[in-house]
């Protein structure tokens, strides 16, 4: 028997579970009888829906035009307002090629120790960047990166969302190496993907009446 939850209800649950970086998914409406079967393949005409007896298949894509997440919902709002009852699921997901690439791209904490170990042997102060894959994880990462004191970067017209950050290490201004890398382990932990680059290094800084070197920035001091 098929449920009767409301159509738009079971999209809300479906696209609720969707991963971070998907790029389309692919749905089965299943209905009752062949008559709603028929009727609600022409309500979905828009996202190219495909019947077969009384399962319709189409696809959403998460970017672009075409079948917009807001146009499944909009149809499937009209399927619930016409009464044509039946089960949604999910029966494939892709993901966008900018996603694959952030997922294979080595954890946080990994590509901190590729970082350190292409420095020199006496290298002392870093000035660092964290690059999130998504802006959704700007409070989440600001949050757990707290203790090396992030400064919130935004690049390219607010497109790219960063933080960046001082490391010393052995004195002066800046998170010490250990607290940076346990920093980045709390994030991976969190599955929160970015990538970390290192944008300027000094080795074997003496300060004299000073707590570390600055560095200037677009007039500013950081």
């Amino acid at each position: 028997m098929l449920r009767l939850v409301a159509l738009v209800d079971q999209w809300r649950a479906i696209a609720g579970g969707l991963p971070e970086g998907w790029g389309d998914a692919r749905l089965r409406l299943t209905v009752e009888h062949e008559a709603q079967a028929a009727r609600a393949a022409a309500f979905l005409g828009p996202v190219n829906a495909g019947r077969h007896g009384t399962a319709i298949t189409f696809t959403v894509a998460s970017r672009g035009s075409g079948s917009s997440p807001e146009l499944v919902r909009r149809l499937l709002a009209r399927l619930d307002a016409e009464g044509i009852r039946g089960s949604l699921e999910l029966v494939r997901l892709g993901e966008t090629p900018a996603a694959a690439e952030v997922r294979s791209r080595p954890g946080l904490a990994e590509q901190w120790d590729a970082a350190v170990a292409a420095l020199p042997e006496d290298w002392s102060d870093l000035y660092a960047e964290l690059e999130l894959a998504s802006s959704d994880h700007l409070e989440r990462g600001a949050l757990l990166l707290a203790p090396v004191n992030p400064a919130s970067w935004k690049a390219d017209g607010g497109a790219r969302a960063a933080f960046r950050f001082r490391v010393a290490r052995r004195f002066g201004y800046g998170a010490s190496a250990g607290m940076m890398r346990r920093c980045l382990e709390r994030l991976d932990a969190e599955r929160i993907r970015g990538e970390f680059r290192i944008l300027y290094a000094l080795s074997d800084t003496q300060p004299v009446y000073t707590q570390g070197p600055v560095w200037y920035l677009g007039g500013k001091a950081v």
